[in-house]
């Protein structure tokens, strides 16, 4: 039992964005790393799994349909059964959210979720994560004998390179016991429209917004310059956008190269969804706000003035 089981996602007939972050954690653990993939048409995204640090890909053939997480855990335990890793790794997302415990349990294996630090310590696992809201953050350590399962937060690591060519492929089976009580019935697209991870740049909005009829100045600012909208989780708790626009620890993770937080204070939870972008610019009236922390330039101004004097630039 020793490497480490990257299981990645394939979501739209592609990998999640998130599995070049995911290896980059596997390779810091140490040992030989496996990239796992489970889908319908394995072969369509195998030229995506040429990733530096990925020695060996395992896939599992599903049948056609809906992401199924029933099917997901049997396969997952059909990789883990075959490679035998002393760590798994999957991405901290809902479609893992669905089985990941469940399969840790059912294997008898360690488990921790919503990690953002991995590493070893005289050979004891280490796995880091935030509790209590985010406000202060858990070590928590693995006899090094154990094996253990975690999922990693997207948006803290650094992306792995792209690889010349694909590692050597090996088909794993899924047996015949592998049944599903989940029926696909229809596929309903988030509200809002919006692809936060994928945006360069992102226009947060928080509550110094002040009213609801405000936060399209910012959507149309962010339109006209192909920016994804974002916003703090009380804007999206009022109804005054959809969840799928919410930033931070309850809503997605984003590492964009530009973000701009308009009123947005700083809470823990928000910080831990966008801290890792690679530019923050942070723009609030008040001058001690967190923000001001992260932020790469901050400026203490009326987040209304500044978007009409963009509006008067573009």
């Amino acid at each position: 039992m020793s490497g480490v089981l990257v299981v990645t996602e394939v979501v739209d007939g592609r990998l999640d964005e998130s599995v070049r972050e995911l290896v980059t954690a596997a390779v810091a653990v140490g040992g030989p790393v496996t990239l796992g993939v489970a889908a319908a048409d394995v072969d369509a995204v195998l030229a995506d799994t040429a990733i530096a640090g990925v020695d060996e890909v395992v896939t599992v053939r599903l049948a056609a349909g809906g992401f199924d997480h029933e099917l997901q855990r049997h396969a997952v335990r059909a990789m883990i059964e075959q490679v035998t890793p002393d760590v798994v790794v999957l991405g901290y997302t809902i479609r893992a959210a669905a089985y990941a415990a469940a399969l840790a349990e059912e294997l008898g294996l360690g488990f921790a979720s919503d990690v953002v630090g991995l590493s070893r310590d005289a050979g004891e696992l280490v796995a880091i994560k935030p509790v209590y809201g985010g406000k202060v953050y858990a070590e928590l350590g693995f006899a090094s004998d154990a094996a253990v399962l975690v999922t990693l937060r997207p948006g803290v690591w650094e992306q792995a390179e792209v690889a010349g060519a694909p590692a050597a492929v090996r088909e794993v089976a899924l047996g015949g016991s592998a049944v599903s009580r989940v029926r696909h019935v229809e596929y309903l697209a988030p509200a809002g429209g919006v692809d936060l991870k994928r945006a360069d740049v992102i226009f947060s909005v928080g509550r110094g917004v002040g009213a609801k009829e405000n936060i399209e100045k910012f959507a149309e600012i962010a339109n006209k310059l192909g920016a994804g909208l974002g916003a703090s989780r009380p804007l999206v708790d009022s109804g005054w956008l959809p969840a799928a626009h919410q930033v931070g620890q309850t809503g997605v993770s984003v590492k964009p190269k530009l973000y701009v937080a308009f009123g947005i204070s700083g809470a823990l939870q928000h910080l831990a969804g966008m801290s890792g972008s690679k530019k923050i610019i942070a723009i609030n009236t008040d001058k001690d706000a967190p923000i001001f922390n992260v932020a790469d330039v901050g400026a203490v101004a009326d987040i209304l003035e500044v978007a009409d004097e963009l509006k008067a630039l573009i």
